[in-house]
């Protein structure tokens, strides 16, 4: 929606004309997150060539990078643990997603979470996983994966 107004002034040399115009933002993206069971898969490093040490924590994201969606379409945060417990299965440690860098958001327990209301275009999500002390804990190049995907109409 735009909405215009414009004012004139008087015949003189300090004449001047104001115009304003009122543009509406571009629709915001309003994710809804539906949390469903997960398959626990013990996560598994794709390459063996890896630098993550197999007897620590581990986390492997289960989205492929730039993978495309429809507009209606959800897209599904699924992940794998290794020699890691969330709070809510009786650990210590956490998984952390921001999407688009908005605010961050917590799964405490192995489950899927479903994210449905994308707009259209390109998006990121980044997923964590937390030690015990608050911080990410690294493994490698592991336990900290950003993932690009596009949403198209």
């Amino acid at each position: 929606m735009a909405l215009g107004s414009f004012a004139c002034s008087g015949n003189n040399e300090n004449a001047h004309t104001t115009a304003t115009t009122f543009v509406s933002p571009p629709p915001h993206q309003v994710l809804r997150a539906e949390t469903r069971p997960a398959q626990q898969v013990t996560a598994q490093p794709p390459d063996p060539k890896s630098n993550a040490d197999p007897k620590k924590p581990l986390l492997i994201f289960n989205l492929p990078n730039d993978k495309s969606f429809r507009e209606g379409e959800e897209v599904v945060i699924d992940f794998s643990l290794a020699n890691a417990k969330l709070k809510g299965d009786g650990g210590e440690y956490r998984v952390r997603y921001i999407v688009d860098d908005e605010d961050m958001k917590w799964i405490d327990s192995h489950q899927q979470i479903a994210l449905t209301g994308w707009t259209p275009g390109k998006h990121t999500i980044r997923l964590e996983l937390i030690g015990p002390d608050g911080w990410p804990y690294l493994n490698g190049d592991y336990n900290i994966v950003t993932r690009e995907l596009m949403v198209v109409n």
